[in-house]
């Protein structure tokens, strides 16, 4: 009886550490794996970041030239008495101004971290209101 009792416990205690190697195994991998796909969703984002800066880089590019535009096209307007003109390059600033804020609101996504989504909306916003300036602006004949 002393001897199967023995042999009961021995291959218990080896039960209990082969499940307890286990367990310790399949903790390292579960740890691994999601330690992986943190680190590339990181490395993702980062890289996805800069194509939105250099997004945002051209967009500020853009505005900058039309901006010289507007500036240059001013003077000229005002100095006229062409009330209906000068109506029309206050709307068309008005959008060159509305672009600035959509420009702004992507620069202030990227700096806050919001998710590549988001930024992507809010750049693709910007682009559109940046167009519509632009067109605005070309309705003026200059």
């Amino acid at each position: 009886m002393k001897k199967s009792r023995l042999n009961l416990f021995k291959s218990t205690s080896m039960l209990i550490s082969v499940l307890g190697v286990i367990m310790i195994v399949s903790t390292i991998v579960v740890a691994g794996y999601v330690g992986f796909n943190v680190l590339s969703s990181g490395i993702t984002s980062k890289v996805s970041s800069g194509s939105q800066y250099d997004e945002l880089a051209s967009l500020r590019s853009n505005y900058t030239d039309l901006e010289a535009k507007f500036n240059s096209t001013k003077k000229t307007i005002f100095a006229g008495s062409d009330k209906n003109l000068q109506s029309k390059f206050i709307d068309a600033e008005l959008q060159l101004v509305r672009a600035n804020s959509a420009i702004n609101d992507v620069e202030s996504a990227l700096n806050s971290g919001q998710e590549s989504e988001e930024v992507d909306v809010r750049i693709k916003t910007a682009e559109k209101k940046l167009s519509i300036a632009s067109e605005a602006y070309n309705t003026l004949g200059f």
